[in-house]
């Protein structure tokens, strides 16, 4: 650990030790010589593809970003009141913006007393803190700058009942076994007075949820290709990315969203600093990520499986989303 930042209302603390910071390298090399190439979709997410994923939540098509902020804005009081929490941890806080929600709801009732992202972008953390401390004149900020797969140890202790929120349906990148083992770890974050706070997005009509994957102004697709550039300016490599087509789709039997990049022509790729060269044929794929699409039912056994209960259930009323707040079973 190493401190960043420790100010009178704000400390953030780095975990990202130098071995982690090569996460990338680490994933391209596993991912890039399976049988059947991925990455995970952590990895979109520089500057530039952080910009394209807020063009895409203004998108038309894309519907689950305003959602779930919906569902925030008009539940975030009764949320509050459910849980009196003064605390929230935001796991993959990004700019903080449904924070404020929350944080609104808690000043609202008197209970507010501490913020605590937990974020890989150092800036992200540290330009949050300052507006929030600002905006809240009893908000404490603690910001933690890691990786909630790895770093979910490096939460602070509570100093209030304390809400863990995992929004943005973010939790439905991982696959099944891996998903539980994750809400397992968050569920060791919970106290008996604590609560977590889950994004979801829900099954659907298949021709919505693809669209939203693939929209009509092609911004997804260039998303999607972002992480070829990624890979060419972090490990010198030579991806020729207009040679890579988008393609998302729903499977129907995993009930998931896949976007995949798929090879145009046969491309021969030297990852310089893997000492690594790659071949795809013509029309071979690399799935960059899934989004699993949940129902009620599925959500509580993985819950159960996690040691945790549904204690109340919000969504939208043509349920396209939901929230749900979660408890450790007693």
């Amino acid at each position: 650990m190493k401190p960043v930042l420790e100010q009178e209302e704000i400390r953030i603390e780095s975990f990202l030790s130098e071995a982690e910071e090569r996460c990338l390298a680490n994933d391209v090399l596993d991912g890039l010589t399976r049988p059947f190439k991925e990455l995970p979709p952590k990895h979109f997410y520089d500057s530039r593809g952080s910009e394209l994923f807020e063009r895409i939540c203004e998108l038309p098509e894309y519907y689950p970003t305003r959602t779930e902020r919906h569902i925030l804005e008009t539940r975030a009081w009764e949320i509050v009141r459910r849980t009196h929490a003064g605390e929230l941890v935001e796991l993959g806080s990004g700019s903080a913006e449904k924070a404020r929600v929350v944080l609104d709801a808690m000043s609202r009732a008197g209970t507010l007393r501490r913020y605590v992202p937990l974020d890989v972008s150092e800036r992200m953390v540290e330009e949050a803190a300052q507006q929030l401390v600002d905006e809240y004149t009893e908000l404490t900020v603690h910001g933690v700058i890691g990786d909630f797969e790895r770093h979910l140890d490096c939460v602070p202790d509570p100093v209030a009942p304390r809400l863990v929120a995992l929004l943005g349906g973010t939790i439905g990148n991982f696959p099944p076994g891996t998903r539980r083992g994750l809400l397992r770890k968050i569920s060791a974050l919970l106290g008996p007075r604590d609560y977590l706070l889950l994004g979801t997005d829900l099954v659907k009509d298949p021709r919505v949820i693809e669209a939203a994957y693939d929209d009509a102004d092609g911004v997804t697709a260039e998303f999607n290709r972002n992480v070829l550039h990624v890979i060419n300016r972090e490990l010198d490599a030579d991806f020729p990315t207009g040679a890579f087509d988008h393609v998302a789709f729903f499977d129907r039997r995993h009930e998931w969203v896949e976007m995949r990049l798929r090879a145009r022509r046969p491309c021969s790729v030297l990852i310089s600093d893997l000492g690594l060269r790659v071949e795809f044929a013509a029309g071979e794929e690399l799935r960059t990520e899934i989004s699993a699409k949940f129902t009620r039912d599925r959500l509580e056994a993985d819950f159960a499986a996690a040691g945790l209960r549904l204690d109340s259930w919000f969504t939208d009323p043509d349920e396209l989303f939901a929230l749900s707040l979660a408890a450790r079973c007693e």
